[in-house]
């Protein structure tokens, strides 16, 4: 089963120095059929504006990645992170029993644009944690690279959560088979360009929502960056 989910079918929310479209319920944005896919809860795609950003917040029991696209995003912690996010860096910060971060755009120039994503944890009121690395361009070129897992393999950041992170960047020619367990779930969002999964034509911000296959076929990308979820069922199922 692959259901597709296109850009402007997500929610949107526009506060003036903050733009953002909602994959999923979040906020004022409310659909009961786009509560989360398995036990991926959030896909907030955001543009900041220069000198704008998120004031100290909380968060409670959620793995929280940041994915860059372009401009930087400041970050800061309650327990001690100061950061700059390039484009390019995937942050993981698990929330554990409990942290409040804050995240801006200190450019006066450019807009900060990213991905936040929220993974359920399979471990609760953990010590709260943060992690940053920085993927090489040329290692997501034709290929999906494992940025996010349970173990940390191959340098992704380590999730507290039964989930894995791929990023891909297909263009021409270029093209990837990957085997699914057809009793997990998975999502496929395409984050810019044009790509056919499956047969299936996306662009900019569609997205896949599937079960019940065993495989995926990337191809046909133009100027694509891509990131594929293998995600566990969950509450929210």
């Amino acid at each position: 089963m692959i259901q597709i989910r296109k850009s402007q079918d997500r929610g949107y929310a526009d506060h003036g120095w903050l733009k953002s479209f909602h994959s999923f319920s979040f906020a004022g944005y409310h659909d009961p059929q786009f509560m989360g896919w398995g036990n991926l809860r959030v896909i907030n795609e955001d543009r900041i504006a220069a000198g704008m950003g998120f004031g100290k917040h909380g968060h409670r029991n959620m793995e929280i990645i940041s994915y860059v696209l372009s401009g930087e995003l400041a970050h800061q912690d309650s327990i001690g992170n100061v950061k700059g996010i390039p484009p390019g860096d995937v942050q993981r910060m698990s929330a554990g029993s409990g942290v409040t971060h804050s995240e801006f755009n200190h450019a006066q120039d450019q807009t900060t644009h990213f991905l936040q994503i929220w993974i359920e944890p399979n471990v609760l009121e953990i010590p709260p944690g943060y992690e940053q690395t920085t993927i090489p361009l040329i290692e997501k070129q034709g290929k999906l690279r494992l940025v996010a897992s349970p173990d940390g393999a191959d340098g992704s950041v380590k999730l507290f959560a039964d989930a894995k992170v791929y990023a891909g960047l297909f263009d021409h020619s270029q093209s990837a088979q990957v085997e699914l367990d057809p009793k997990r779930k998975a999502y496929v969002h395409l984050i810019r360009g044009l790509l056919e999964v499956n047969g299936q034509h996306l662009t900019s911000g569609d997205a896949l929502l599937i079960e019940n296959e065993s495989q995926l076929n990337l191809s046909h990308g133009s100027d694509a960056e891509v990131l594929l979820f293998e995600l566990s069922h969950s509450s929210h199922s």
